[in-house]
């Protein structure tokens, strides 16, 4: 650790005394992730065509990628001499840490390993004009700021996911995906090859997995509400060669990027047993899956899936030289287990107690096959089912509960819970967002927010969690442009996450970044998302505050309804709310408004800002704003369940008292429900209600409706200061329904009381 701290000092004595004096801190380096150290210094390095390169075999993919990027960007030609070195140092301690250091006469990039080299590399790219990424740079010189950056990752596991089994992408869209990863320093692509919808990898083996397997006969159209489906009537699909397989995982070395392959078993199997029918538990024929969600059909225990499963994944070894290998293990309905003969007689044969436990013999039998040929598994957090495979690794992905058994058991964790890490959930209320999975909603400052390592482990078992990566699945995302609005610029924030330290992390330093990063996304052509300039609001006790995320824009807003301009009222603190507002906003450049309208109705009532209570807190991922969120005067989203707004209590009877604070005459009590059967959410068939906490209430059954709300209102002529409201869950779900013999999900709105 000495040599260490002795040789970092030495560095910084020899650039301080080349680049003079620091210079003033709002000059520092826009760089994405944030490294571990920065220190910019006084004067700049001149890249022009008398600088050349230097380095030795060790370092050849990132010399390499150095001088094709400067000569293709530019028309500078790089020459061979020392100015830009390469220097092997093996005291740096992480593997993929690097030291960058520009100072007036060289550049010296030190690292023990390539890959260390490399992420310098990236480092210095960010320090070059934004026009190198295209070939648009058309001087012969530029200057580098003098700068030394001390620099190493916090995980090392920094990973992107993207399903291609739902929509197909083709191999230079896969490439651009990688060289994403790559500039942003993250090493692992989890691609996800097989599913319901379509098998995208060519097994030789196996021909009706190209011929049947890789198409479906037609796709599904906007929601998924068994209600209101709707499809293209189109074949679709398409399979990734073994050569072209081969191209993409050489492409991914040359980028220091290690492709984990994702081969779903034993559910999210029907495409293949759409191929070969006898895979399954029931043989019969059934077709490559047309609509998104889990499927009852999934592979049998029989030895015969085995031996395909097996053959397969020899194959798949074949291609791809990771030492993982991910087998899936998510939302494999136990249905078919529990009445096919096979499955029963291996339950039996093997001592197990039920199929849960046949899916961990599943799991382990095949990790068993894997190590034999001396690979690792990576299972979704499914596989803990029954007890976890020897040596398995768990991706979790339902919250946290999985990390932390699974550490807590000494098992390696990767974190990727649908809270920060789902990309194809929504980032932004505006009006114009493309569709997406109804699930959830992810802004950037909560992806930002993630905190990979759960509380509850202690030191020791923390150790366990190898790191993250962000989840792109396509039920909604048809096209390429569509992945890059929805990753672009969440992946900023999740490799930031990932590779820099928790004491180096600052949101809105983050999001200045971010505003200068989108130059380098326009040369890339990227298609991103842009809600650096949206204005979001809450009810405070003071009234309404509004905020942006760039500290150096102005808000101007209206509380009419009237679109914000230039003259409009700069918002400086919150706004009262004591009548009926229709609140706009937008940020502003000085007169020039930059962002979309931001649209905030809010309906003044009587039991606005008043005291609530319930009997139940509602589920941390549906929590909204709190229950106080219940009276705040403002509605919900008429399409997503997880915003602001709706409260989601799993299976549980509410009790809620209002405290008006004194006693005064009302005319009517109004609230909604959401309905989203195939969702497991069903509005209460009743409300309750009474104004004496002792006496006998009065019932009102909740009309039915045909659409994703249920609305109530109450008609009274009373004179009350507590309002006592009972709503009890609607009960089991019925046979036939998904989630059947469940208690469903309650999701309420806002209460007015008027």
């Amino acid at each position: 650790m000495q040599i260490k701290k002795t040789a970092v000092l030495i560095v910084f004595i020899t650039f301080l005394y080349n680049c003079e004096s620091p210079i003033p801190e709002n000059q520092k380096p826009q760089i994405i992730p944030m490294p571990m150290l920065t220190e910019s210094t006084q004067g700049e390095f001149v890249l022009d065509n008398s600088t050349g390169l230097s380095f030795d075999d060790n370092f050849k993919i990132s010399a390499t990628f150095l001088k094709e990027f400067i000569e293709n960007g530019s028309a500078i030609q790089l020459q061979q001499n020392n100015k830009i070195r390469f220097i092997q140092d093996n005291a740096i301690a992480n593997d993929e840490g690097y030291q960058l250091n520009v100072s007036p006469k060289q550049i010296e990039i030190r690292a023990k390993t390539d890959q260390g080299a490399f992420y310098a590399v990236q480092s210095l790219r960010q320090l070059l004009p934004a026009n190198f990424e295209n070939g648009s740079f058309t001087s012969k010189s530029t200057a580098i700021p003098c700068i030394i950056i001390n620099d190493a990752p916090q995980f090392q596991h920094r990973g992107m996911h993207l399903d291609v089994g739902r929509h197909f992408f083709s191999v230079d869209f896969i490439k651009k995906y990688i060289d994403a990863l790559a500039m942003l320093k993250m090493n692992t692509f989890h691609w996800h090859l097989t599913e319901d919808q379509g098998w995208r990898i060519e097994i030789k083996k196996y021909p009706k997995l190209q011929e049947i397997a890789a198409f479906r006969d037609q796709t599904l159209i906007g929601s998924y509400d068994p209600d209101q489906q709707a499809f293209d009537g189109k074949r679709y699909g398409g399979f990734y060669t073994q050569e072209e397989i081969k191209d993409v995982v050489a492409y991914a070395q040359t980028r220091h990027v290690t492709i984990i392959p994702e081969i779903e078993m034993p559910g999210h199997a029907q495409a293949a047993i759409a191929a070969y029918p006898e895979l399954g538990c029931t043989g019969e024929q059934v077709k490559v899956a047309e609509t998104w969600g889990v499927f009852d059909h999934i592979f049998c225990s029989k030895d015969e899936t085995f031996e395909f499963l097996e053959n397969v994944l020899d194959e798949v070894l074949e291609l791809f030289p990771s030492k993982y290998i991910h087998i899936g293990g998510d939302e494999a309905p136990k249905t078919h287990w529990e009445k096919c003969p096979n499955c029963q007689q291996r339950i039996k044969e093997e001592g197990l107690k039920d199929e849960h436990e046949l899916q961990n013999y599943f799991i382990t039998r095949i990790e068993k096959y894997l190590n034999s040929k001396g690979r690792q598994i990576i299972g979704w957090d499914e596989i803990l089912e029954g007890g976890l495979a020897p040596n398995a690794t768990v991706m979790s992905w339902r919250g946290t509960d999985g990390a932390i058994e699974a550490a807590k058991q000494h098992h390696n964790v990767i974190m990727s819970p649908t809270s920060h890490c789902y990309f194809d959930y929504k980032q932004s209320d505006n009006e114009g967002e493309p569709l997406a999975n109804s699930g959830g909603f992810l802004p950037l400052e909560k992806v930002y927010d993630f905190n990979p390592i759960p509380e509850e482990l202690s030191g020791e078992e923390s150790k366990y969690v190898l790191g993250g990566q962000g989840n792109v699945w396509t039920e909604y995302i048809p096209n390429e442009k569509q992945v890059e609005y929805m990753v672009f610029p969440r992946i900023l924030a999740m490799t930031e996450v990932l590779w820099t330290s928790t004491e180096n992390k600052d949101y809105a330093d983050f999001a200045a970044r971010v505003e200068n990063f989108h130059q380098r996304l326009d040369a890339l052509d990227i298609n991103y998302a842009n809600h650096l300039y949206e204005v979001e609001g809450e009810v405070v006790p003071a009234g309404y505050q509004l905020k942006s995320i760039l500290d150096n824009k102005t808000i101007r807003y209206s509380i009419d309804g009237t679109e914000p301009n230039g003259t409009s009222e700069v918002y400086s603190g919150a706004i009262p709310i004591d009548k009926d507002l229709n609140i706009k906003a937008a940020v502003f450049d000085n007169d020039k408004k930059l962002g979309a309208t931001f649209t905030q109705p809010i309906n003044y009532h009587k039991a606005l800002g008043k005291k609530i209570r319930i009997n139940a807190q509602p589920s941390k991922t549906y929590a909204g704003s709190g229950i106080d969120g219940l009276i705040n005067g403002i509605t919900g989203s008429d399409t997503r369940v997880n915003d602001k707004e709706w409260l989601g209590f799993d299976g549980i009877d509410l009790e809620i008292t209002i405290d008006l604070g004194e006693e005064m005459t009302i005319s009517s009590i109004e609230t909604r429900f959401y309905e989203a059967p195939w969702m497991w959410i069903y509005a209460p068939k009743v409300i309750e209600y009474k104004f004496d906490e002792h006496g006998t209430g009065s019932k009102v059954e909740i009309p039915e409706s045909q659409d994703t709300h249920a609305n109530i209102k109450i008609d009274l002529n009373a004179t009350t200061r507590y309002i006592y409201l009972r709503i009890p869950n609607s009960g089991l779900i019925p046979e036939g329904k998904s989630g059947a013999g469940h208690k469903p999900w309650t999701f309420i709105d806002e209460i007015i009381i008027n």
